[in-house]
């Protein structure tokens, strides 16, 4: 079967064919740097980490792209709030966005440009869109260029919308447009924003539109026609319409699929600091949920799908995971960890269907059945190619508790060893007291560990420990 993605632009899940044979260029849109990530920014970061490796899975050379917007509005408004370079401020949140995707295990990307790095190339399009007449710069002296709407039919195609319905872009005051729906390509200095946040260019002092920005570091780490381009469903208008009609108008073909991932939204409402509903990791932490598992909450659901976050919908995930995990544990314990083996063809399938992660994970709980059953009985040869081919999926998904990403703990190795050690230690203690038979010695190290969020399992091998809690 071949993997089908759904395609924003066509409205329809089509067969994906790489426009080269054996390579994959992806571009994902990352996000604005005015604020530190929140666990909706996230999300984003991990679908398309599964559409990755499920590339790669299939043998595929992958160059994924996942762009930063270091220079906007709103970066310079917070720079004039609190005193500080709008660099600063970008590079303080970049530093814990790229914290975060480690602690969920998201691969890096091949390469993670920022929009500063790469006013060249913006000029160079801008430059060509005014030529071609698709572009022109602003006759009110604000030094503004714009791209004109009205030159480009196909404006609306993406989104679906018609131009005739269509109101101000709002990015700039509409005396220095020829239509309130042209959009800013480059905006120029202004007297109230931070004098070191601009760059020379043909047009005058100024900086960056929002828009241009991807177009530019798509075409120059991509080329002119790439495969996909990803990036939140909230961005198909006017951020992906503006791309589209800016890199076409320029004599860039561009992607060849849009691929819009849902958003997590909190009692209906879409997340994000300006509605005040924002939540980090840290809060994630404070309920006593691994990044494993925020992980494992995102995966679960498909990647268009809309997750309406809860409390109770993280925990219960939290549980499935511990559960999965338990066996995997168990079953390396038991046979050793073994190598990954090969994917079920339910799982292949329920992938290769637009990533129907939940129609993969259904195939993977009746192999942690099977798995379970055979632990019972204790028919090693069933839990070793059980667990195989458990772990192969759960990597898959990025998942897999015995993934060196997961089972450091989030510790520096020195730290783990540390406690391991004074575990190990704790554990002979409690032994020698069972063998003397002093439970009450024995009970009361067992507690001890739990009040230190270490739980202990009595197995037929050995006592077993993990962090968190015991279902």
């Amino acid at each position: 079967m071949t993997l089908r993605l759904y395609d924003t632009a066509t409205r329809s899940v089509r067969d994906f064919v790489p426009r080269e044979a054996g390579k994959v260029g992806v571009y994902l849109c990352g996000l604005t740097l005015q604020a530190p990530p929140h666990i909706g920014h996230l999300r984003s970061g991990v679908n398309y980490d599964v559409l990755r490796r499920w590339l790669l899975a299939a043998g595929y050379e992958v160059t994924f792209i996942r762009n930063l917007t270091d220079i906007d509005d709103k970066i310079l408004v917070k720079a004039g709030d609190q005193g500080r370079p709008f660099w600063s401020i970008a590079y303080a949140n970049e530093l814990l966005l790229a914290e975060s995707y480690r602690s969920l295990n998201v691969l890096p990307p091949t390469y993670e440009p920022r929009a500063t790095g790469h006013i060249p190339e913006m000029h160079e399009l801008i430059t060509k869109l005014i030529a071609d007449g698709h572009a022109y710069p602003a006759t009110d002296g604000s030094g503004d260029v714009y791209f004109d709407v009205a030159s480009w039919p196909a404006y609306g195609s993406l989104s679906g919308q018609s131009p005739d319905a269509m109101q101000s872009a709002g990015d700039a005051p509409d005396r220095g447009k020829r239509d309130p729906r042209d959009f800013a390509l480059w905006k120029g200095a202004k007297p109230d924003e931070p004098a070191d946040a601009y760059w020379p260019s043909p047009w005058g002092l100024g900086r960056p539109g929002w828009h241009i920005e991807c177009s530019a570091m798509c075409w120059r780490y991509l080329g002119p026609e790439f495969d996909i381009h990803g990036g939140g469903l909230d961005l198909t208008f006017p951020h992906h319409e503006n791309e589209i009609a800016q890199s076409q108008a320029a004599g860039l073909p561009f992607a060849r699929y849009w691929v819009h991932h849902g958003l997590l939204s909190i009692g209906g409402a879409k997340m994000g600091k300006s509605a005040g509903n924002a939540l980090g990791l840290a809060y994630v932490d404070s309920l006593g949920v691994r990044p494993v598992e925020l992980r494992y909450y995102y995966a679960a659901a498909h990647y268009r799908s809309v997750i309406d976050y809860s409390e109770d919908s993280l925990r219960d995930a939290a549980t499935a995971y511990r559960r999965i995990e338990g066996f995997v544990q168990r079953a390396a314990e038991r046979v050793g960890a073994g190598q990954l083996g090969e994917l079920p063809a339910g799982f292949v399938a329920a992938m290769d269907d637009d990533l129907n992660t939940s129609a993969a994970l259904a195939v993977l709980q009746q192999h942690l059945r099977d798995g379970n059953t055979a632990l019972s009985a204790g028919d090693d040869v069933t839990v070793r190619t059980t667990l195989a081919v458990v772990r192969a999926m759960l990597d898959i998904l990025g998942i897999d508790p015995l993934d060196p990403a997961w089972t450091g703990g989030g510790q520096p190795d020195d730290l783990r060893a540390v406690v391991d050690s004074l575990i190990a230690l704790a554990l002979e203690q409690r032994a020698q007291a069972r063998g003397r038979k002093d439970w009450a010695a024995a009970d009361a190290v067992r507690d001890q560990l739990k009040v230190a969020g270490v739980v202990v399992e009595d197995t037929p091998q050995g006592p077993r420990w993990t962090i968190g809690e015991q279902d």
